[in-house]
């Protein structure tokens, strides 16, 4: 049953060839079988689990139902959810029961889906390797010496592994495409403001989105589709309307420009990634599309541009854990400044604090002009060459990452070189467009991703060129060796 994707699963319960009972013991069985080893997950909320399968029976029976009736998914764990601990993998929030439920888990839980638990990721969600857990790292089920990326590790590694069917995340500088690519995954990230972001713990405000992990680009379009739509608890969210991304798909291939960057395919690129981007490339071709060069002019600035505005936002966002009103409290401090010192100091980790000092100093008097304004300068720099981008074509297409996956412990010395991982991602998030990362070959045996980014509100045709291409090979059927 693990092998097969939403869409074949939700067939399976529509025809009653299986139980959502029976399906959400299988998944539970598999995540106490596998995730000693793998770490994917905080918390498995087993009885709740259970609990929801008995209901999406019910509406099985009842004929009351949508896709992801009775479809068992893992939520990351920084999506508040009512009754059950959102940690954000810190100890920080390692005590907190969340009161309410984030957006996307009242959609996903009205549509039917069911919460397996709660997945493992970088602290705060920064990070690229899903090291800087609290709860441990994460471990790339495609070999454990390896990390899966991040911050959505524990989402991504939880999909890749057959531990659920399909998983949340949030990514905000490449946090869903980026572990996607390292695990042999379908990861989607919409356009900002499509997805509510009410009740998702924030990192950087103007960048955070929710998105999804999932085998396929057909299961992310439906897991989307219940996602999506406007919001009144979100001031950032879209009032457009959501078009029928799952129907989209099924309609006629229609011939379509695509644009590879120049600067995607340089000397910084694996050289099996490379060949096997080309490869896809080649694949487009044949399905009838054309590609042709293109030139974003200041992309090769956005990994310094992001560095500048996702720790400022982050260090005005995390000052609300204090210690006072929820979260961790340091026991025996001394006077009020002792007690916020001691308090954040012992439950931040090391990479939460680096990005908090980071923020601080480029917000603060002497430094606001020359970093933090200049880097929201090149930001729309960024944002118009990607809207002259698409004067011209219908979408981008190049590498997710440089590499393939990397050893563990291998960049959290060298945070640079851990922030050049994300080279690729950034630019979407920085003009808020919509991006998706689909497997398309191998590198030394482990996945290469496939990255596609589109214009403002492009969904709709991301997922059916992601669609078509999966359909003319299967590089998302492969699962890492133990776990098919």
């Amino acid at each position: 049953m693990h092998d097969k994707t939403i869409k074949q699963l939700s067939d399976d319960l529509l025809a009653k060839r299986i139980s959502a009972t029976e399906l959400t013991e299988h998944y539970l069985r598999r995540i106490e079988h596998f995730d000693s080893d793998l770490n994917a997950f905080v918390s498995v909320t087993r009885n709740e689990a259970l609990k929801q399968a008995k209901a999406a029976d019910e509406r099985l029976a009842a004929g009351d139902v949508s896709p992801l009736t009775g479809i068992p998914v893992a939520h990351k764990d920084i999506f508040c959810t009512q009754g059950v601990k959102t940690s954000c993998g810190s100890k920080m929030l390692d005590n907190f029961i969340s009161p309410y439920d984030a957006t996307v888990i009242q959609r996903l839980r009205e549509a039917g889906a069911i919460m397996l638990g709660k997945t493992n990721m970088d602290e705060f969600a920064m990070g690229s390797s899903s090291e800087t857990s609290f709860y441990g790292t994460t471990h790339n089920p495609w070999d454990f010496n390896l990390v899966p990326g991040g911050s959505s590790g524990g989402s991504a590694v939880a999909v890749a592994a057959r531990l659920a069917s399909g998983a949340t995340g949030t990514d905000t500088g490449g946090s869903i495409r980026q572990p996607a690519a390292l695990t042999g995954i379908t990861g989607f990230k919409p356009t900002y403001g499509r997805v509510s972001r009410y009740g998702m713990v924030a990192f950087a405000s103007s960048l955070d989105q929710a998105g999804t992990l999932t085998q396929t680009a057909e299961d992310s379009a439906i897991m989307l589709q219940a996602m999506a739509g406007f919001d009144e608890r979100d001031s950032t969210a879209l009032p457009d309307p959501v078009p029928d991304f799952v129907g989209n798909l099924y309609t006629p291939w229609h011939a379509i420009t695509i644009g590879v960057p120049k600067n995607f395919l340089d000397d910084g690129l694996d050289d099996a990634s490379a060949t096997a981007v080309r490869d896809a490339l080649r694949v487009f071709e044949s399905l009838g599309a054309t590609i042709k060069d293109v030139d974003l002019e200041h992309i090769h600035l956005s990994v310094p541009v992001y560095y500048v505005v996702a720790p400022a936002e982050a260090s005005s966002n995390l000052s609300r854990f204090d210690g006072v009103r929820f979260g961790y409290r340091a026991e025996n401090t001394g006077d009020l400044t002792d007690f916020y010192m001691r308090t954040r100091g012992e439950g931040f980790g090391p990479e939460v604090k680096r990005r908090i000092l980071t923020g601080t100093y480029v917000l603060s008097a002497g430094y606001y002009d020359a970093y933090y304004l200049q880097a929201q300068k090149v930001r729309q720099l960024i944002s118009d060459d990607f809207a002259h981008a698409f004067d011209k074509v219908d979408m981008l297409v190049g590498p997710t990452t440089p590499t393939p996956a990397f050893g563990i412990g291998q960049k959290m010395d060298e945070p640079i070189q851990m922030y050049l991982n994300d080279i690729y991602t950034i630019g979407a998030n920085l003009a808020g467009l919509p991006a998706l990362s689909v497997p398309c070959g191998f590198s030394d045996g482990l996945p290469v991703g496939l990255q596609l980014i589109g214009p403002h509100l492009g969904e709709a045709a991301l997922f059916k060129t992601a669609h078509y291409f999966q359909r003319e090979t299967n590089w998302h059927k492969q699962i890492p060796a133990g776990y098919a």
